[in-house]
């Protein structure tokens, strides 16, 4: 019981908290069960606690969130939906999903909610499929004459089947921004449909809408995929709309990255997805600051069929993790979190603003959002990975991230992406994004190349150490859950 003892030691009575006892204990038991797994957790603390998560896709959940997944909610099987389960024994994972619903519509009057998926790959999937069998299968079927799939002899189903997959999906291209699971070749997302890509403007790095109008015209998709995984920009869910609906495409929009800035009420009116999007999906740990797992939301026609991600695309759903999610959505709903979305996006044009003011090319020439990423190449003669290596050895966390139009690839790359969802958990605003500039800035001109390597760099020592010393004294005045005392 070290940690727990240590605890009770250093903190008096009056100022012990019930999240600080639970966790610690936790801890103490997984060092008697594990010690190779405690050990662990307790170094990725560490690790936390002394580098700048600069991330854009992770942030730092509750404790509250954090513990709801360690419990035996995780033996239970609960296929299905609430109240219509194919195991028995389901009534309290149906209360606990019933809650992460009704949350979930409270934030983002939606329609219609599905919070089973386990990833935000996974809800995209179950996306696909939903619109697939809303729009092909059902009424293929119907035009065959038959109420079911299963009436379908075996030469029907197969003629449905492959209507199904070849189908037309367009979304924004990896090189410009959009995400694996948009249609990138190597994903089975364009394996299982006929996958087509929009690009940014070469010039401006921006969705050119008229350009896109022309390029829907052509090309008839039955899916039009708008979201992002490194676009620093908002995209008008309106102008989408009117763009899908000129083919009678479906609009999905992903929100992985930007859900916790619309329930935030960040991004309102025509950069709300939810008014305009047929199905909208979502991670739920990124800026939404809940648990790893996914989402779908959908208008009331598609809700048949979404609720069929499993067994369509999942198994089991995971009901610690549906429990920890009810837990986040709660959170989400308030005040306090609408002031931290505010936060992230004045932070992101504050981190922005000192890049460029000390020299440093950003794509699209600033951000809208909580994301930003540096073009190192032109910037520092740096490729994304010798970037990405020398941030991580001072003490910052970041991803290098393709540029538009990449001549380093998709694995060295030419740009690094850096976000605010996590510093700004911490509690860091304006005045920080400034000396976190100045930070990467005197560190990426002390870096160059390694000849040798070119997956390394050679940084100078002085000032790496330097750049570790700044990046310490600022992470010192927000420490990371500072209630957990590890002695």
């Amino acid at each position: 019981m070290k940690f727990l003892n240590y605890y009770f030691s250093q903190t008096p009575a009056n100022k012990r908290s019930s999240a600080s006892i639970a966790y610690l204990a936790s801890l103490d038991y997984l060092e008697q069960a594990d010690s190779l797994v405690s050990q662990a957790i307790i170094q990725e603390l560490l690790d936390q606690r002394s580098h700048l998560k600069l991330i854009a896709s992770e942030n730092f959940s509750s404790l509250a969130v954090q513990l709801a997944m360690g419990n035996l909610l995780t033996d239970k099987y609960a296929e299905g939906v609430p109240h219509r389960r194919f195991y028995a024994g389901c009534d309290n994972v149906d209360q606990i999903e019933d809650a992460a619903v009704s949350e979930l519509k409270k934030i983002f009057h939606c329609e219609h909610a599905y919070v089973q998926p386990h990833s935000g790959a996974d809800a995209n999937l179950v996306a696909y499929w939903a619109i697939l069998l809303y729009r092909i299968q059902n009424q293929e079927v119907q035009r065959l004459g038959k109420k079911t799939l299963d009436e379908l002899t075996p030469d029907e189903y197969e003629s449905v089947r492959q209507l199904l997959v070849n189908q037309k999906v367009m979304g924004m291209s990896l090189n410009s921004g959009g995400h694996l699971t948009h249609g990138y070749r190597h994903n089975c997302s364009s394996k299982m449909m006929h996958s087509v890509c929009y690009d940014v403007d070469q010039k401006t790095g921006l969705i050119d809408y008229a350009a896109l109008q022309e390029a829907v015209m052509r090309e008839k998709p039955l899916i039009l995929v708008a979201g992002f995984s490194s676009y620093p920009r908002l995209i008008n869910f309106a102008k989408m709309r009117e763009i899908a609906d000129s083919v009678g495409a479906t609009l999905l929009v992903d929100m992985a990255h930007f859900a916790g800035l619309v329930a935030g009420k960040v991004m309102q009116g025509e950069y709300n997805p939810l008014p305009f999007a047929h199905i909208v999906t979502s991670t739920t740990h990124k800026t939404l600051r809940g648990p790893r797992g996914g989402l779908v939301m959908c208008t009331k026609e598609y809700a048949p069929t979404v609720d069929k991600g499993c067994p369509m695309i999942l198994g089991g759903p995971l009901p610690h993790v549906m429990a920890a999610k009810a837990i986040a959505f709660k959170e989400a709903n308030t005040l306090d979190f609408q002031n931290y979305a505010h936060q992230i996006v004045k932070n992101s044009k504050a981190l922005a603003a000192a890049l460029m003011k000390l020299g440093v090319k950003l794509i699209t020439s600033g951000t809208d959002n909580h994301l930003l990423v540096m073009n190192v190449l032109e910037s520092f003669a740096l490729n994304g990975k010798q970037a990405e290596w020398a941030l991580r050895e001072a003490g910052c966390t970041v991803n290098r991230n393709s540029i538009p139009f990449d001549q380093n690839g998709a694995w060295f790359t030419s740009g690094v992406r850096m976000g605010t969802p996590a510093i700004t958990t911490l509690g860091m605003k304006e005045q920080e994004m400034q000396e976190l500039a100045s930070i990467i800035v005197a560190l990426l001109q002390a870096t160059k190349p390694d000849p040798q390597d070119r997956s390394k760099a050679v940084i100078e020592p002085q000032s790496l150490a330097a750049a570790r010393s700044r990046v310490a004294a600022l992470l010192s005045q927000f420490p990371l859950y500072p209630e957990i005392l590890l002695g």
